[in-house]
């Protein structure tokens, strides 16, 4: 018999950590390759994390809520055989042998000495920060000293986001205690305390913990409007056009294509040309300078069954046609509402848009997705009495419109390229060719 380490995959790019949600699987159970043994959450998607082999699930070496690093093993699975091979990773292949009473006493002293040694905490200037820890820091003027001395909840000590932003909320009232900078006993966690008893006055309230996500999203909105100076420019955009368009269509794209055609892929279509024209939308913010990325990557914000929201993205979106842009947006939805995104499906955006309309919503002010500068809120299409200006003169007609809700930075962004930018999002719904083909 031999024990394979089951590690932390590789998630993305950005991807550092994972917090473990929960165990699929106990100690002792059988477990086929390729079959969920736990659940991890990042910031913004949830994940299986599958075994590579098959096997039984022998050690459990992480517990719910903790904070995992890429690469880190979470458990360890008792196999048939010789460990496979995995590439680059080695994992740990012991075999079980019958030893002396002696002998597994100094085993199991060493591994006790050295799980104390691993387990204490480090001096400050080998601490691991994450990434994202790190750009927290930068952009509040957090200096190294400083970071050093806040204390972590998390995993040995460690710094997680939510450290950050309760001591930037407390920074300036109280003094943070300072990290030991030398190994000291390593004393057994408490228990979680028991969520909140619900406590009313006239026994009707009830008190809900927020979910996971909510708290995250919570921290997201709350770090971005501090971040940023948002403003916003509204403008209303006859989109007759594209009504009657889709409507003549869409049953021929559904049968030609196999995919349905909403609105979504033609805003999207005209939001990717605009920012074409006016690139320093397409930017993001770094200290004092201005990351000006080279490719427009847009977000999408998407409902999920619990009514929170996530923000997929559609990677370099200029370059492609409308039967592309509809098969990834109807992808990425799709799998957002079946809660089957990948890490990457979140990562990169450079631009977000949002449909407020689809909640029965006229207008919007959304709050922008850091570290974008800019949301466009697409409100609820509407059948509207308008002025029709024709050689002949002005007339009354029923027209179809909806209003665009653009909410910038104000640091970087000034009301001139803000309004401009919306102005030309409505310019091309409005241009859109009712004698296109698909």
């Amino acid at each position: 018999m031999a024990k394979f380490e089951l590690k932390l995959p590789k998630m993305g790019e950005s991807v550092a950590e994972a917090t473990l949600t929960s165990w699929l699987k106990e100690v002792g159970d059988t477990i086929e390759a390729d079959e969920p043994v736990l659940e991890i959450a990042t910031d913004k998607v949830d994940s299986e994390v599958p075994s590579e082999v098959d096997g039984v699930l022998v050690e459990k070496l992480f517990e719910v809520d903790d904070v995992v690093a890429v690469g880190q093993t979470i458990a360890i699975i008792e196999i048939d055989g010789d460990s496979p091979d995995t590439g680059d990773a080695t994992p740990t292949s012991i075999e079980e042998t019958t030893a002396a009473p002696e002998v597994v006493t100094a085993v199991e002293k060493t591994v006790t000495i050295a799980k104390e040694a691993v387990a204490a905490p480090v001096s400050s200037e080998d601490r691991f920060y994450s990434p994202l820890v790190r750009n927290m820091a930068k952009s509040e003027g957090i200096s190294q000293e400083e970071l050093d001395r806040i204390t972590g909840s998390g995993k040995d000590g460690r710094v997680t986001k939510n450290d950050m932003l309760s001591y930037l909320e407390n920074r300036g009232a109280t003094t943070p205690e300072i990290t030991p900078t030398k190994p000291v006993v390593k004393v057994a966690p408490t228990k979680k305390s028991t969520p909140a008893v619900p406590v009313s006055v006239n026994g009707e309230d009830e008190i809900i913990e927020m979910s996971r996500m909510g708290k995250l999203i919570s921290h997201h909105m709350v770090a971005s409007v501090q971040t940023s100076a948002h403003v916003q420019s509204f403008i209303e955009a006859d989109v007759t056009n594209i009504w009657n368009w889709r409507k003549k269509n869409k049953d021929l794209f559904a049968k030609r294509e196999g995919e349905n055609l909403t609105f979504t892929p033609i805003f999207m279509e005209a939001v990717a040309k605009a920012i074409r024209d006016f690139p320093m939308i397409n930017i993001s913010v770094d200290g004092d300078r201005i990351i000006k990325r080279k490719n427009i990557n847009l977000g999408m914000a998407a409902a999920l069954p619990d009514g929170n929201l996530i923000v997929p993205v559609i990677k370099n979106a200029d370059q492609l046609n409308l039967v592309g842009m509809a098969k990834s947006v109807n992808d990425l939805a799709a799998r957002a509402r079946n809660g089957k995104l990948k890490p990457d499906d979140t990562q990169a955006g450079t631009y977000t848009v949002t449909n407020v309309g689809t909640f029965g919503s006229v207008l919007g002010t959304p709050i922008i997705n850091q570290p974008q500068v800019a949301i466009l809120a697409l409100g609820a299409i509407r059948k509207v009495p308008a002025v029709i200006e024709t050689p002949d003169g002005d007339f009354i007609g029923i027209r179809m419109k909806m209003f665009l809700s653009h909410s910038y930075d104000h640091r970087v962004v000034n009301g001139a390229l803000g309004g401009q930018f919306v102005q030309r999002v409505a310019q091309y719904l409005e241009e859109f060719d009712i004698n296109r083909e698909i």
